[in-house]
């Protein structure tokens, strides 16, 4: 009995052990805290007050009595959300350069724009799960289409902002080491990258409208209506839209938002674009304000008055209550009855803007 007691408690230290060691990343995956010179540009900022960041369109979050619903659908129709068959990946090609316009999508919103010479990766997500643990949160529906290591030569990598779905600890600290690229974040966030290893030197934080040049590129951080945080409190750092200006190509990424206003205020300002990334996915009826629908997603293509439209925020993560294919099925529907030329690449594929590839629905085929 007494040896059986003894292996008892050598079974639960092996397992509070390994529960110890995958949870050792937990509070480093949190961030850290903006202070001085940091801290001292939000409390600057026309979006911060009261101790946190504000959006210009005031936008209704998931309130307290919607919880107990939303988490009795979750237990309803799984395998809706999930395709039926595996997605389909393209290994990527970049190309000997990057002349042109191209994007590539790697699933979800992580996506490389190849623009006049340059290369901007944006908000790659390259682990298992997007959560701050490795054993639970979403986990990846397909596998990323290339190792980072693979990527070629980068000139800068845009955050949207700090969810654990945009903003990746392990993928930015490989590609702290593999490339030598910028990072561009809104206000705030570049103290998380600070504690998780990236140089002061290598870190450019913005406010809405800043503007960055790197190289022949011009980055302006333009307004979005969502909001941020890695832990239990919220909207401690900035989010924002992307504006990439090249010499005589510009791009627009929507980052997550709520459709608003600004939209139009940006096309106004900044465009027209040659190609938009739109955020399509992970809406619903419960947080309508901080991600759009697929109709609004083309309705804020329209506005910033851009060319092609390739959505994004989709077929990777599973992160709301809609069947998997819903988002782009409404987005292509509305795309055809707005005239905008859509692009729908499999995870991995090259579009080239000037001539990018008829919408065929692959997705449909797995769904």
């Amino acid at each position: 009995m007494a040896k059986r007691g003894r292996k008892g408690s050598l079974i639960a230290l092996a397992l509070g052990a390994a529960v110890a060691w995958v949870a050792r990343d937990i509070p480093r995956q949190m961030g850290a805290k903006a202070k001085g010179e940091r801290l001292a540009r939000m409390l600057d900022s026309p979006q911060y007050a009261d101790g946190k960041f504000h959006n210009s369109v005031p936008a209704t979050m998931l309130t307290a009595t919607s919880m107990p619903k939303v988490f009795a659908a979750t237990l309803r129709d799984r395998e809706r959300r999930h395709p039926r068959l595996p997605i389909p990946l393209v290994t990527p090609d970049p190309g000997a350069t990057a002349d042109g316009l191209h994007v590539t999508w790697y699933g979800h919103s992580s996506a490389m724009v190849e623009i006049e010479g340059r290369r901007v990766l944006l908000d790659p997500v390259w682990s298992e799960r997007c959560s701050p643990s490795r054993l639970s949160g979403p986990r990846r529906l397909h596998e990323p289409p290339v190792a980072l290591r693979d990527l070629p030569p980068l000139d800068a990598v845009l955050i949207s902002h700090d969810h654990y779905d945009h903003l990746d600890m392990e993928t930015i600290q490989n590609l702290v080491d593999l490339q030598a690229a910028p990072f561009l974040v809104p206000l705030g966030v570049g103290a998380h990258l600070e504690r998780w290893g990236v140089p002061a030197t290598r870190i450019v934080e913005m406010d809405w409208n800043d503007k960055h040049r790197v190289g022949g590129l011009e980055f302006v951080a333009t307004a979005a209506r969502h909001f941020s945080g890695r832990g239990l409190g919220r909207d401690g750092t900035l989010w924002t839209s992307w504006v990439i200006k090249g010499p005589s190509r510009k791009v627009f990424y929507s980052g997550d938002t709520g459709y608003f206003p600004g939209f139009a205020e940006i096309g106004r300002e900044h465009g027209p674009f040659d190609v938009s990334l739109v955020q399509i996915g992970a809406y619903s009826e419960n947080w309508p304000d901080i991600h759009m629908f697929p109709e609004d997603g083309v309705a804020t293509h329209v506005d910033v008055q851009a060319g092609v439209m390739i959505p994004v925020h989709w077929g990777t993560f599973n992160l709301a209550l809609h069947d998997w294919a819903e988002p782009v099925d409404r987005t292509w529907r509305e795309a055809k009855a707005r005239g905008v030329r859509l692009a729908v690449p499999r995870p991995g594929e090259r579009v080239d803007v000037d001539n990018p590839p008829a919408v065929d629905g692959w997705w449909q085929q797995i769904a």
